[in-house]
Protein backbone atom coordinates (compact mmCIF):
# COMPACT_ATOMS: atom_id res chain seq x y z
CA UNK A 1 0.00 0.00 0.00
CA UNK A 2 1.05 3.58 -0.66
CA UNK A 3 0.34 6.04 2.16
CA UNK A 4 0.33 9.84 2.21
CA UNK A 5 0.26 12.15 5.21
CA UNK A 6 -1.14 15.57 4.29
CA UNK A 7 -1.08 18.46 6.75
CA UNK A 8 -3.65 21.21 6.46
CA UNK A 9 -5.94 18.80 4.62
CA UNK A 10 -9.22 20.37 5.72
CA UNK A 11 -9.35 23.07 3.05
CA UNK A 12 -7.65 24.71 0.09
CA UNK A 13 -4.61 23.18 -1.54
CA UNK A 14 -4.14 20.48 1.09
CA UNK A 15 -7.67 19.20 0.66
CA UNK A 16 -7.40 19.12 -3.13
CA UNK A 17 -4.07 17.27 -2.99
CA UNK A 18 -5.60 14.74 -0.60
CA UNK A 19 -8.50 14.18 -3.02
CA UNK A 20 -6.16 13.62 -5.95
CA UNK A 21 -3.93 11.23 -4.03
CA UNK A 22 -7.01 9.19 -3.12
CA UNK A 23 -7.96 9.07 -6.81
CA UNK A 24 -4.51 7.62 -7.54
CA UNK A 25 -5.14 4.80 -5.07
CA UNK A 26 -3.08 6.25 -2.23
CA UNK A 27 -4.27 5.78 1.34
CA UNK A 28 -4.39 9.25 2.88
CA UNK A 29 -4.06 10.44 6.47
CA UNK A 30 -5.10 14.06 6.86
CA UNK A 31 -3.87 16.26 9.69
CA UNK A 32 -5.62 19.49 10.62
CA UNK A 33 -6.75 21.35 13.71
CA UNK A 34 -10.29 20.04 13.22
CA UNK A 35 -11.58 16.63 12.22
CA UNK A 36 -12.09 16.16 8.47
CA UNK A 37 -15.27 14.26 7.62
CA UNK A 38 -16.01 14.93 3.95
CA UNK A 39 -13.19 13.00 2.24
CA UNK A 40 -14.33 9.51 3.25
CA UNK A 41 -16.76 9.31 0.33
CA UNK A 42 -13.92 10.14 -2.07
CA UNK A 43 -11.83 7.36 -0.54
CA UNK A 44 -14.72 4.90 -0.82
CA UNK A 45 -15.07 5.71 -4.51
CA UNK A 46 -11.48 4.65 -5.16
CA UNK A 47 -11.51 1.74 -2.71
CA UNK A 48 -8.91 3.23 -0.40
CA UNK A 49 -9.20 4.89 3.01
CA UNK A 50 -9.03 8.42 4.32
CA UNK A 51 -8.27 8.91 7.99
CA UNK A 52 -8.36 12.20 9.86
CA UNK A 53 -6.25 13.23 12.83
CA UNK A 54 -7.05 16.44 14.71
CA UNK A 55 -3.77 18.04 15.70
CA UNK A 56 -2.47 21.60 16.01
CA UNK A 57 1.03 21.70 14.52
CA UNK A 58 2.04 24.52 16.82
CA UNK A 59 2.50 21.71 19.37
CA UNK A 60 5.89 20.68 18.03
CA UNK A 61 6.89 19.15 21.36
CA UNK A 62 4.55 16.22 20.74
CA UNK A 63 5.28 15.55 17.07
CA UNK A 64 7.03 12.30 18.01
CA UNK A 65 3.80 11.20 19.67
CA UNK A 66 1.91 12.18 16.52
CA UNK A 67 4.31 10.11 14.40
CA UNK A 68 3.80 7.11 16.67
CA UNK A 69 0.02 7.51 16.45
CA UNK A 70 0.15 7.67 12.66
CA UNK A 71 2.48 4.73 12.17
CA UNK A 72 0.98 2.37 14.77
CA UNK A 73 -2.73 3.18 14.64
CA UNK A 74 -3.39 4.50 11.14
CA UNK A 75 -0.99 2.59 8.88
CA UNK A 76 -0.80 -1.10 8.12
CA UNK A 77 2.49 -2.99 8.02
CA UNK A 78 2.58 -3.51 4.25
CA UNK A 79 3.58 0.05 3.33
CA UNK A 80 5.29 0.12 -0.06
CA UNK A 81 5.73 3.87 -0.54
CA UNK A 82 5.31 6.86 1.75
CA UNK A 83 4.43 10.45 0.89
CA UNK A 84 4.49 13.47 3.18
CA UNK A 85 2.85 16.74 2.14
CA UNK A 86 3.75 19.63 4.44
CA UNK A 87 1.00 22.01 3.40
CA UNK A 88 -0.23 23.57 6.66
CA UNK A 89 0.87 27.18 7.08
CA UNK A 90 -0.25 30.56 8.37
CA UNK A 91 0.18 34.02 6.83
CA UNK A 92 -0.26 36.04 10.01
CA UNK A 93 1.19 38.13 11.55
CA UNK A 94 0.95 40.56 8.65
CA UNK A 95 2.59 43.71 9.92
CA UNK A 96 5.74 45.76 10.06
CA UNK A 97 8.42 43.79 11.86
CA UNK A 98 8.66 46.33 14.67
CA UNK A 99 4.98 45.75 15.48
CA UNK A 100 5.15 41.95 15.73
CA UNK A 101 5.05 40.45 19.20
CA UNK A 102 7.58 37.71 20.04
CA UNK A 103 4.74 35.30 20.81
CA UNK A 104 3.18 35.88 17.38
CA UNK A 105 6.54 35.36 15.70
CA UNK A 106 7.10 32.14 17.64
CA UNK A 107 3.64 30.80 16.69
CA UNK A 108 4.24 31.59 13.03
CA UNK A 109 7.61 29.84 12.86
CA UNK A 110 6.44 26.81 14.82
CA UNK A 111 3.79 26.10 12.18
CA UNK A 112 5.50 27.34 9.01
CA UNK A 113 9.07 26.20 9.60
CA UNK A 114 9.68 24.03 12.66
CA UNK A 115 6.72 21.67 12.15
CA UNK A 116 7.43 20.78 8.49
CA UNK A 117 11.14 20.36 9.17
CA UNK A 118 10.55 18.23 12.25
CA UNK A 119 7.91 16.08 10.53
CA UNK A 120 10.21 15.49 7.59
CA UNK A 121 13.06 14.50 9.92
CA UNK A 122 10.82 12.11 11.84
CA UNK A 123 9.37 10.48 8.74
CA UNK A 124 12.85 10.09 7.28
CA UNK A 125 13.84 8.23 10.45
CA UNK A 126 10.77 6.01 10.17
CA UNK A 127 11.31 5.38 6.46
CA UNK A 128 14.92 4.41 7.09
CA UNK A 129 13.93 1.99 9.83
CA UNK A 130 11.29 0.34 7.66
CA UNK A 131 13.31 0.63 4.43
CA UNK A 132 10.45 2.47 2.72
CA UNK A 133 11.11 5.19 0.11
CA UNK A 134 9.78 8.58 1.20
CA UNK A 135 8.80 11.46 -1.03
CA UNK A 136 8.20 14.73 0.79
CA UNK A 137 6.69 17.87 -0.72
CA UNK A 138 6.64 21.04 1.35
CA UNK A 139 4.55 23.95 0.15
CA UNK A 140 6.63 27.10 -0.04
CA UNK A 141 6.01 30.52 -1.61
CA UNK A 142 7.51 33.05 -3.97
CA UNK A 143 7.72 35.20 -0.84
CA UNK A 144 10.73 33.10 0.14
CA UNK A 145 12.72 34.91 -2.55
CA UNK A 146 11.11 38.35 -2.53
CA UNK A 147 11.25 40.69 0.50
CA UNK A 148 7.77 42.14 0.98
CA UNK A 149 6.74 44.96 3.29
CA UNK A 150 4.59 43.49 6.06
CA UNK A 151 5.66 39.90 5.48
CA UNK A 152 8.83 39.71 7.53
CA UNK A 153 7.60 36.54 9.21
CA UNK A 154 6.14 34.87 6.13
CA UNK A 155 9.05 35.64 3.80
CA UNK A 156 11.53 34.47 6.40
CA UNK A 157 9.74 31.25 7.33
CA UNK A 158 9.31 30.22 3.70
CA UNK A 159 12.94 31.07 2.92
CA UNK A 160 13.99 28.76 5.73
CA UNK A 161 11.81 26.00 4.26
CA UNK A 162 13.55 26.37 0.91
CA UNK A 163 17.04 26.11 2.38
CA UNK A 164 16.02 23.20 4.58
CA UNK A 165 14.67 21.39 1.50
CA UNK A 166 17.92 21.84 -0.39
CA UNK A 167 20.03 20.82 2.59
CA UNK A 168 18.10 17.73 3.69
CA UNK A 169 17.95 16.59 0.05
CA UNK A 170 21.72 16.99 -0.24
CA UNK A 171 22.09 14.71 2.78
CA UNK A 172 19.87 12.09 1.15
CA UNK A 173 21.93 12.23 -2.03
CA UNK A 174 25.22 11.87 -0.21
CA UNK A 175 23.88 9.07 1.99
CA UNK A 176 22.51 7.38 -1.14
CA UNK A 177 19.03 6.90 0.29
CA UNK A 178 15.93 6.46 -1.84
CA UNK A 179 14.21 9.50 -0.34
CA UNK A 180 13.22 12.60 -2.30
CA UNK A 181 12.60 15.97 -0.66
CA UNK A 182 11.23 18.87 -2.71
CA UNK A 183 9.40 22.16 -2.21
CA UNK A 184 6.52 23.47 -4.30
CA UNK A 185 5.60 27.11 -4.84
CA UNK A 186 1.91 27.33 -5.84
CA UNK A 187 1.67 31.01 -6.72
CA UNK A 188 -1.48 32.99 -5.98
CA UNK A 189 -4.58 30.86 -5.40
CA UNK A 190 -8.17 31.57 -4.47
CA UNK A 191 -7.99 30.35 -0.87
CA UNK A 192 -8.86 31.52 2.63
CA UNK A 193 -5.27 32.74 3.05
CA UNK A 194 -5.78 35.12 0.12
CA UNK A 195 -8.90 36.47 1.82
CA UNK A 196 -6.83 37.15 4.94
CA UNK A 197 -4.25 39.00 2.87
CA UNK A 198 -6.91 41.19 1.22
CA UNK A 199 -8.31 42.14 4.63
CA UNK A 200 -4.95 43.64 5.73
CA UNK A 201 -4.52 47.32 6.46
CA UNK A 202 -2.26 49.11 4.00
CA UNK A 203 -0.09 50.39 6.85
CA UNK A 204 0.66 46.76 7.70
CA UNK A 205 0.90 45.38 4.16
CA UNK A 206 1.67 47.88 1.43
CA UNK A 207 0.83 45.52 -1.47
CA UNK A 208 -2.73 44.88 -0.30
CA UNK A 209 -4.23 46.69 -3.32
CA UNK A 210 -2.27 44.43 -5.66
CA UNK A 211 -3.77 41.35 -4.05
CA UNK A 212 -7.24 42.85 -4.14
CA UNK A 213 -6.72 43.39 -7.88
CA UNK A 214 -5.69 39.74 -8.32
CA UNK A 215 -9.08 38.76 -6.90
CA UNK A 216 -11.15 41.38 -8.71
CA UNK A 217 -9.50 40.63 -12.06
CA UNK A 218 -9.86 36.86 -11.56
CA UNK A 219 -6.12 36.25 -11.65
CA UNK A 220 -6.15 33.80 -8.73
CA UNK A 221 -5.64 30.18 -9.71
CA UNK A 222 -8.09 27.54 -8.53
CA UNK A 223 -6.71 25.26 -5.84
CA UNK A 224 -7.82 22.19 -7.84
CA UNK A 225 -5.57 23.15 -10.76
CA UNK A 226 -2.53 23.83 -8.59
CA UNK A 227 -3.12 20.62 -6.65
CA UNK A 228 -3.05 18.63 -9.89
CA UNK A 229 0.36 20.09 -10.73
CA UNK A 230 1.75 19.39 -7.26
CA UNK A 231 0.44 15.83 -7.28
CA UNK A 232 1.80 15.02 -10.72
CA UNK A 233 5.22 16.32 -9.70
CA UNK A 234 5.20 14.33 -6.47
CA UNK A 235 4.19 11.08 -8.19
CA UNK A 236 6.74 11.47 -10.99
CA UNK A 237 9.58 8.98 -10.61
CA UNK A 238 11.98 11.46 -12.20
CA UNK A 239 11.60 14.37 -9.80
CA UNK A 240 14.77 16.21 -8.91
CA UNK A 241 15.83 15.90 -5.28
CA UNK A 242 16.14 19.25 -3.48
CA UNK A 243 14.47 21.23 -6.24
CA UNK A 244 12.06 24.11 -5.66
CA UNK A 245 9.24 23.53 -8.16
CA UNK A 246 7.03 26.42 -9.34
CA UNK A 247 3.44 25.97 -10.45
CA UNK A 248 3.87 28.83 -12.94
CA UNK A 249 6.23 26.65 -14.99
CA UNK A 250 3.36 24.22 -15.62
CA UNK A 251 0.59 26.71 -16.35
CA UNK A 252 -0.19 27.48 -19.98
Amino acid sequence: MDYAIVTGASQGLGKEIAKLLLSYGVYVIGISRSKITDLHSVADKYKVTFQSIAYDLVDVANLEVLLDTITTKHMKNDVRKLYLVNNAAVIEPINQGTHILPTSLNYHFQINAVAPMALTNLFLQFANQKQIPLTCLTVTSGAAEKPTFGWTAYCSSKASVNMYTKTIAKEQDELNTKHTIIAFSPGVMDTEMQAQIRSSEKSAFQAVDTFKAYYENKRLQHAEKIASIATEIMLDNNIENGRIYYARDYLS
